[in-house]
C-alpha cells in the first residue's frame, strides 16, 4: 500500500510523520535528538528506510546521524567536515576578509542511485561529499575555490550554501545556491563551476552582469524538464529556461515578491509553489494570512491557496527547507511554520489542514513517497 512518510527538523528534535495514500490519519513519530538544532533529514532515493540528518549545537558542535529503518533508530555516522587546502577568506558584511569557519550543515542532499553517496552544504558556505554512507566527508573544492569566494558574503541567515539539485538522467551536472553570493552549476560532478546568475537584480548590485553577491533563497526544478529552473530570490521570483544561463522575473501578482521555499508539483513541470512573506524585515506572511501561492503557468499568474490556513492574526514564517511535495498521484504539498505547525495538503494545495501542531520552530521539511 502506498503511503508518505514526512521528515521534520526543527529547532530541538527531528519528527517522522507518516501516513496512507490517503493522508488523513498520522502518526507522529518523535522527538529524535531532543533538544538539537535538527537543521535537514532527507531520505535516499535509492532506499526509502535510509535517512540522512543534520544535527547541530552551539555546544557538541555538527554530527550527522543516520536511519536504516526508515527513522526509527538512529547511528551517529560522521563530522569530519574540513576545508581542503588553505582555507583563505571570504567578504564579511563591512567588506573586510573573513576566514572560512565551519558551521554548520545545511542540507544534505543523497544520491538519486546510491543510498552511500549524499552531499552537504554547509556554512560558511561550501560543498562536501559522502561515498561510504557519511562515515567520512570531503570538500569538493571546486566550488569555493571558483575565484569568486573572496567576494562572497553572508545573508542574515549565514553564508550558507542551503540547496543542492541533482540532474536526474545527468550526474555529472549539479546545482548549487549560496546566500549570498548565487547560483552555480557543474557540469563534470563538481570539479568547476559556473556562477549562473545573469539577469539577476540585488538592490545594491544594480548591473545584471554583476558574477556574484545575490541573495538566493532557493531553488526547484522538475525531473521531466531538467533545464528549467525556478528560483526564489530575497526578492523577485525568477526562471530560467536554459539551465541557469538566463533569468527572468515570473513575481506577476504576488502580494511580495519576498520569501524563502520554492517548489514544483509533482507531475506537472508548469505548476510551482510559493510562501509570500511580508518582506526581509519582517518575516511574517502579508496582512498576517498565511497563504501558500500557486502557479499553473510556470510563473506570472498566480492564486492564493487559503482554505484551511490561518487567515488572521498570523506571524510566522516559512523557511527555504519547509516546503516539500509528495509523488502520489494526487499530489501532495506540505509547509512547516516557524510556530510549529506542518500543514498538508492531498490535493495539491486546493485544501489544508494541520497534521500536527506545538511542534519546536520548524526549520524543514521532506515529503518521502513509499511504495
Amino acid at each position: 500500500m502506498a503511503g508518505v512518510r514526512v521528515l521534520v527538523g526543527t529547532r530541538k528534535g527531528a519528527f517522522v510523520l507518516t501516513s496512507d495514500e490517503k493522508r488523513v490519519d498520522w502518526e507522529v513519530g518523535g522527538p529524535h535528538f531532543g533538544g538539537w538544532e535538527m537543521y535537514h533529514l532527507k531520505a535516499s532515493p535509492a532506499d526509502p528506510d535510509r535517512i540522512y540528518a543534520s544535527q547541530s549545537s552551539g555546544w557538541f558542535g555538527q554530527l550527522i546521524q543516520r536511519s536504516d529503518d526508515g527513522g526509527r533508530t538512529w547511528d551517529p555516522v560522521g563530522n569530519d567536515f574540513r576545508y581542503e587546502g588553505v582555507p583563505g577568506t571570504h567578504q564579511w558584511y563591512d567588506g573586510t576578509p573573513h576566514p572560512w569557519e565551519f558551521a554548520r550543515v545545511w542540507h544534505l542532499e543523497p544520491s538519486l542511485n546510491d543510498p552511500d553517496t549524499v552531499y552537504a552544504g554547509v556554512e560558511d558556505a561550501a560543498l562536501f561529499s559522502t561515498t561510504n554512507g557519511g562515515r567520512s566527508w570531503q570538500e569538493l573544492p571546486g566550488l569555493r575555490e571558483h575565484g569568486s569566494g573572496s567576494r562572497w558574503q553572508p545573508g542574515a541567515g549565514g553564508l550558507c550554501l542551503h540547496t543542492i539539485l541533482l540532474h536526474p538522467s545527468d550526474e555529472q551536472r549539479l546545482y548549487t545556491a549560496i546566500s549570498a553570493a548565487g547560483a552555480f552549476r557543474s557540469d563534470d560532478g563538481g570539479a568547476s563551476w559556473l556562477p549562473i546568475n545573469k539577469g539577476l537584480l540585488s538592490g545594491e548590485i544594480p548591473q545584471q552582469e554583476a558574477e556574484v553577491g545575490h541573495c538566493v533563497h532557493s531553488l526547484a526544478m522538475h525531473p521531466d524538464r531538467p533545464d528549467v529552473l525556478f528560483m526564489q530570490k530575497h526578492w523577485d521570483v525568477m526562471r530560467s529556461d536554459d539551465a541557469g544561463g538566463s533569468w527572468y522575473e515570473i513575481s506577476g501578482d504576488l502580494p511580495s515578491d519576498f520569501g524563502f521555499p520554492i517548489e514544483v508539483h509533482a507531475h506537472e513541470p508548469d505548476t510551482v509553489y510559493v510562501v509570500p512573506i511580508t518582506s526581509d524585515s519582517h518575516h511574517y506572511p502579508p496582512d498576517g494570512r498565511l497563504r501558500v501561492y500557486r502557479s499553473r503557468t510556470g510563473g506570472g499568474d498566480w492564486e492564493p491557496l487559503t482554505r484551511g490556513l490561518p487567515q488572521e492574526n498570523c506571524y510566522v514564517n516559512v523557511l527555504r527547507d519547509a516546503m516539500s511535495i509528495d509523488r502520489l498521484d494526487e499530489c501532495g504539498v506540505y509547509v512547516g511554520t516557524t510556530g510549529g505547525q506542518v500543514y498538508a495538503s492531498a490535493d495539491s494545495g486546493d485544501s489544508w489542514t494541520a497534521i500536527v501542531r506545538d511542534l519546536p520552530p520548524v526549520l524543514s521539511v521532506e515529503a518521502q513517497t513509499l511504495a
